[in-house]
Formats: C-alpha cells, sequence, structure tokens
C-alpha cells in the first residue's frame, strides 16, 4: 500500500508504500521509499507516523527524516538529494544497450530436456548466422552509445560455428581502436567443442566462457544428455582446460533447476564447492522453447521453488560461515538493489524494462529481439516480438512498435499490482515473462511467477536482514563484492 499527505504539523509525508511482512517480529511492516530506502516499524509507529504523531525528539523521527519519509517544510529540502539518489537508480536509462547476444547457430549436439531454443542437428544447414548478417550486427552493436559492452555468442552450441566468431571478433577488436569502447567477450557454451586453437584464441582476445553445471554427474547427465552419456565428464574435463591455459576466472556456470533438481540442494552446492566455483546461480525453468514440451515432466510450482531456494540458501550461509566462499548469484543482485544506492544491472530487473533498452539479440536468421527469452518464444510459434533486421539501423529498432509495447507495459511502478508494493524498487515488469505465460505483457500479478519468486525471495532476505544474526548479515554483505558475467547475463541462456 502506497501512503503519501500533503499537510501536517511539524512534518509532511514523503510517498511511501508499506507491507507486512509475517515474520511475527514486533517490527513486522516494511516501509520504502521510491529511492530504495527502507525501515522495518511497528504497527503503533506506522499508525503514529500516519497521524502525525511522531514526536521530534525521537530516534523514529531522526531516522525518518534521514531516510526522507518525512520532511520539515520550513527546516530542510529532500528533493534535490532524493532526485539524485532517484538518478543512480536509473542510471541505466541513459546508456544504449550494453549486452549484444550473436546466435550464431542452431547447431547442438545435446538433447536437455529443459531446452529453451529449437536445437538443429550437428550436420544441419540453414542454421547459422550469415557473414552478412554478423556484419550488419556488429554495425548495430557500435550504434550503441554504452561505453562498456558485452558481446555474448550462443547457440545450439557456439563453438560449431567459431569461425563465424572468430570473424565477428576481429571486427570488433578492429574498429574499437577507433571506438574505444570497455568490450567484453563470452562463448555461452557446453565446452564439448573446444580446441587448442579456440583457446589461444580466447587467450588473445581476453574471451571468458559460461557453461552449464546441473549439478553432480548423475543429475547433470539426466538433465543434459548426449548420445555419448558423458555430458558431465567433458563439462567438467573442458572447465578445467579453460582454466589451465586462460586462468581459474575464465570460465563460469549456471545451474537450471528441473524436479528432481529440487530434492539435493546440497548435493549440487557441494558439486559447485568441488569443481572450486565462488557463484552459483539457482535458476528456475523457464516458459520458453522445448522446456514446455517437457513441463509435464521437469516443471514445478513456484512454491516448491521457494521452498528448494530457502533450504538451498541456509545451506550456502553456512558452509560461507565455515570459511568456503560461495555466493548465489540471484541473491547478490536482490541485495544490491536493497543495500545500496544503485541498479544491480541485471535485465530482468529493470524498470522500465531492459528488454530491448539493455540488450539486444542478433538471431541466426538475421531477425533482431529484445531479449533471448523473445527469440525463444520464436521456437514456440510466436515471431511477434521481433524489433525488425539486423539491416535496420539501430535507432529503427529502438523505435519499433513491438518496443514501444514493452515500453508502454514494462514501468513496474506503474503497473495494477506493483504500483502499490513495498518492493517494487527492488524489483522490475519483465514484460516478456508475463507475455510468454500469460499472453499479455502486463500480466495479472496475482498469478504471476515472475512476481511470486522475487516477492518471495525479497521477503526472505530482508528477514535475514533484520534478524540480527551478525554472522548470517556479514556473508550477505561480501556476496555484494564479488560479481561475474552471470550475474548480469539473462536467466534464460541455453549453453
Amino acid at each position: 500500500m502506497t501512503l503519501i499527505a500533503t499537510d501536517a504539523k511539524h512534518y509532511r509525508l514523503l510517498p511511501f508504500r508499506f507491507m507486512r511482512m509475517n515474520t511475527g517480529r514486533d517490527r513486522d511492516i516494511l516501509l520504502t521509499s521510491d529511492t530504495g530506502e527502507y525501515m522495518h516499524v511497528s504497527d503503533a509507529q506506522l499508525r503514529a507516523l500516519s497521524y502525525f504523531d511522531v514526536q521530534p525528539s525521537t530516534p523514529f523521527y531522526k531516522d525518518l527524516l534521514a531516510r526522507h519519509f518525512i520532511y520539515e517544510p520550513d527546516r530542510h529540502d529532500p528533493f534535490p538529494e532524493m532526485a539524485a539518489q532517484y538518478r543512480s537508480r536509473k542510471d541505466f536509462l541513459f546508456q544504449g544497450p550494453t549486452l549484444h547476444l550473436f546466435v550464431v547457430t542452431l547447431r547442438c549436439n545435446h538433447t536437455c530436456q529443459y531446452c529453451q531454443v529449437s536445437r538443429a542437428p550437428l550436420g544441419g544447414s540453414g542454421h547459422d548466422l550469415s557473414e552478412a548478417d554478423a556484419q550488419a550486427a556488429v554495425h548495430r552493436l557500435f550504434e550503441s552509445n554504452a561505453s562498456a559492452l558485452t558481446v555474448e555468442f550462443q547457440g545450439g552450441e557456439p563453438l560449431l560455428a567459431f569461425e563465424r566468431i572468430r570473424q565477428i571478433v576481429e571486427w570488433i577488436v578492429e574498429r574499437n581502436v577507433v571506438e574505444q569502447r570497455d568490450i567484453q567477450f563470452v562463448i555461452t557454451t557446453t565446452l564439448h567443442h573446444l580446441t587448442e586453437e579456440i583457446l589461444d584464441f580466447a587467450e588473445q582476445n581476453h574471451i571468458q566462457f559460461s557453461t552449464s553445471l546441473d549439478g553432480p554427474a548423475p543429475l547433470h547427465n539426466a538433465n543434459r544428455p548426449t548420445p555419448s552419456r558423458d555430458s558431465y565428464e567433458r563439462t567438467v574435463k573442458g572447465i578445467q582446460w579453460v582454466r589451465e591455459r586462460l586462468g581459474h576466472d575464465a570460465v563460469s556456470a549456471l545451474t537450471t533447476l528441473t524436479s528432481r533438481s529440487l530434492e539435493q540442494p546440497e548435493a549440487i552446492i557441494d558439486e559447485y564447492v568441488s569443481q572450486g566455483f565462488s557463484s552459483i546461480s539457482l535458476r528456475p525453468l523457464s516458459p520458453y522453447g522445448f522446456a514446455t514440451k517437457s513441463a509435464h515432466r521437469l516443471d514445478y510450482p513456484i512454491e516448491r521453488y521457494l521452498a528448494f531456494y530457502k533450504k538451498a540458501l541456509a545451506y550456502l550461509l553456512d558452509i560461507n560461515q565455515q570459511g568456503v566462499y560461495l555466493s548465489e548469484s540471484y541473491a547478490s543482485l536482490l541485495l544490491k538493489n536493497i543495500l545500496t544506492p544503485f541498479s544491480s544491472g541485471y535485465v530482468d530487473l529493470r524498470s522500465p524494462a531492459g528488454a530491448g533498452t539493455a540488450a539486444l539479440v542478433y538471431n541466426y536468421d538475421g531477425y533482431v529481439y529484445p531479449s533471448d527469452e523473445a527469440r525463444m518464444l520464436l521456437e514456440m510459434g510466436e515471431d511477434g516480438l521481433r524489433l525488425g533486421t539486423v539491416q535496420q539501423p539501430l535507432s529503427e529498432l529502438l523505435a519499433s512498435p513491438v518496443m514501444n509495447a514493452l515500453l508502454a507495459s514494462g514501468v513496474a511502478e506503474a503497473l495494477p499490482g506493483c504500483s502499490d508494493c513495498a518492493l517494487v524498487p527492488y524489483c522490475g515488469a519483465d514484460p516478456i515473462e508475463h507475455y510468454a505465460r500469460q499472453a499479455d505483457p502486463i500480466g495479472h500479478r496475482v498469478f504471476s511467477s515472475f512476481c511470486k519468486k522475487n516477492m518471495g525471495l525479497l521477503k526472505h532476505l530482508f528477514g535475514l536482514l533484520c534478524d540480527g544474526d551478525d554472522n548470517v548479515q556479514r556473508v550477505l554483505l561480501s556476496w555484494l563484492n564479488r560479481r561475474s558475467y552471470n550475474d548480469v547475463q539473462f536467466p534464460g541462456y541455453g549453453g
């Protein structure tokens, strides 16, 4: 609920939202402001605040004043400082797309049951990005005004089209001699097709790798089968090979959680510890592509995911307190939104929506999409979210009817069910997720898995932050200081 007033005795209210957290604590109500400030208050304190009955001599009054929930008209003007805070949280709006995904091929040797993109056979034709389209996409990339750019190569299995990757990287590097942008290259891959030649090129051009590791061998091999039935073994070998050649941090990994994954949170986390990773991303299934065809076997209600996540997070906090550093990527992003005056930068947690404004996908067929999830809907027979083709200038793509529709439905602060939610300063709109699940980019928040997930996780994190356990809070704060590429990429990648 949101509350604002313009008349008072000794203070006036600034806009704020509040929510009961159902923790059983005395201070069970969360107050939040548009600038991301928050306080935990009791029923009596909220009532006193609402009736202008908070006394200036109290610590509560001073906290409200310092965190911009109230102001004194004749004594100070909070608006310049609040405007600066709000500008910092929305600073991403002043940049063009920073994440550029090149889908160089759909060919792949895996038959993952939850795959979110339509794969093509290894020897198939007509499923690779052409040279002309690749060159046009490079032009679109440099039309962005962002000073820092991330170039990600996806598939299918992108290493099957390594010569196209080589060509694109060389074009970008050559042009960047003049442009002088900060550019990061990432290849999202199974690592099964690595060669010395690929690693030599990656070393020369500071290319990083991102892969999938779903847990211990039985789980990974069940989720990500190959004809040779050794997916786990080949992935782990690839991880070790990249580290030997390029350094320990040159490869990161993500896990996708199927129904069977939810039964073994500790085993999944232990696998990441044993492989020496410093970050794990506990991602639920996405409602895209081939994943929908296996939903009856692999999917689960969001409530079950939240129960799994809380159990997994408790285990992570425990092993961190024992001296093993392993952060959870999504928790790190939410914590940055809660505890700092800056946005996490994560595309799905942006408002206005990050699809298109923060990222572009250049598909193998020459079409441009506002996000990886949008191009995955193509594999479900839905092509309505195309922005255009790589031959069109960036200004034209970003002014397309699809982009206008996404922006109109992508401002969380203006959406029904979000506008009065106390958690909206830390969340996003994600119209493509709602379009995929509800055939409506706005969607109905009561039935929104995106909303249920973020509300459940944010409320849990707020509970951990205010429960008084210094050791837990120390671990959570440590997660703010280290980030990997996976912290800013899309949750629906298909490597």
